[in-house]
């Protein structure tokens, strides 16, 4: 009963548009009972569609309330544990890419600076 009532329900705005794109899409020699069809399904299809994009944005709101609501809660365990070293890495495969990487740089540079002496030497 309630999809009965649901579907009765479509807004003049959405009949409007399903009835101009049916007009839109009408062939040659077809009926205006057959472009009337083609509009009500129209309607569906857009009654459906908001229907989806209604129940994605509630779920979207409610994840995002839930993402609220944690750090508020988790906030006050972070302040009462003990402060934490920086320095370590929260990988270990991470640290050695990284740590190489300035003194390549830093190789680089040098020979650049080097080369560049030499040239204009």
């Amino acid at each position: 009963m309630a999809k009965a009532k649901a579907n009765a329900t479509i807004s003049p705005e959405t009949q409007q548009d399903a009835m101009r794109v049916a007009k839109a899409t009408q062939k040659p020699g077809q009926t205006k009972a057959q472009t009337k069809l083609i509009a009500q399904g129209i309607e569906k299809g857009i009654a459906q569609y908001k229907k989806e994009q209604k129940a994605k944005a509630r779920e979207q709101d409610k994840a995002r309330k839930r993402q609220q609501n944690k750090p508020s809660s988790a906030a006050p365990v972070k302040a009462s544990q003990a402060p934490v070293n920086d320095l370590t890495p929260a990988e270990p495969g991470l640290d050695k890419s990284y740590s190489s990487l300035p003194w390549l740089l830093l190789v680089i540079s040098w020979i650049g600076f080097i080369g560049y002496i030499l040239v204009r030497a």
